[in-house]
């Protein structure tokens, strides 16, 4: 019997990180192509954007970094050095293949990220605040990793964005003084060519800088 490939679907229906390793492990191997270049996955690529237009500089850190599409996009872009951190070992080794990351961290973000505190100029993450991933509830793990003026631009999913609490997050975040000039741009997931029934899902790209 054929194995089903891992979708989108089996992504945002994971319920747990051991969920996660288990596709992703599934997914390595098969994800660039039945996936990222099928469905005509263009988010990594505007996140990368988004954080360049803002004027984000290397060191910079990719959390959730996956195959490594926007530390392609990123270096396309001339922001270097980047690393990557996942909770998937075998996503990592994929993206290691890619030859743009500088090193790869094998992370899960409700533990924290084993790197010193104030570690990067800039953050970016793309794809990892989606359905059956991560909440707010890590966004401190992040911060604690970036400098003080670090940009950071992270994809999150509208809808997630709505569910999941990142307004409430946010607003605290900003009265508290821990970031400033947010803004929250949508954007297309997929291009026209994409087929499955996520087609036109959107994402707010979080931009921000840590105070």
């Amino acid at each position: 019997m054929t194995r089903k490939t891992p979708d989108v679907s089996d992504a945002y229906a994971a319920a747990s990180p051991s969920d996660l390793r288990r596709l992703y492990a599934d997914w390595a191997d098969s994800y660039d192509e039945s996936f990222a270049r099928s469905e005509a996955y263009l988010l990594p690529g505007l996140t990368a954007r988004a954080f360049a237009q803002a004027g984000g500089q290397g060191p910079v850190l990719d959390v959730g970094a996956g195959t490594g599409l926007c530390g392609v996009a990123l270096s396309g872009l001339r922001i270097t050095p980047v690393d990557a951190a996942d909770i998937s070992p075998d996503m990592l080794a994929q993206a290691l293949r890619k030859d743009v990351y500088r090193d790869v961290i094998e992370a899960d973000l409700y533990e924290g990220i084993p790197v010193p505190r104030a570690s990067y100029a800039g953050v970016v993450s793309s794809g990892t605040f989606t359905h059956g991933h991560l909440g707010p509830e890590v966004l401190p793990a992040i911060l604690r990793v970036a400098r003080p003026g670090a940009w950071l631009a992270m994809s999150i999913n509208a809808a997630h964005y709505q569910k999941a609490g990142f307004a409430e997050a946010f607003d605290r975040l900003l009265r508290g003084q821990w970031i400033s000039n947010l803004s929250l741009p949508e954007v297309r997931i997929y291009g026209g060519d994409a087929r499955s029934a996520h087609h036109e899902d959107t994402a707010l790209i979080a931009l921000f800088q840590k105070v």
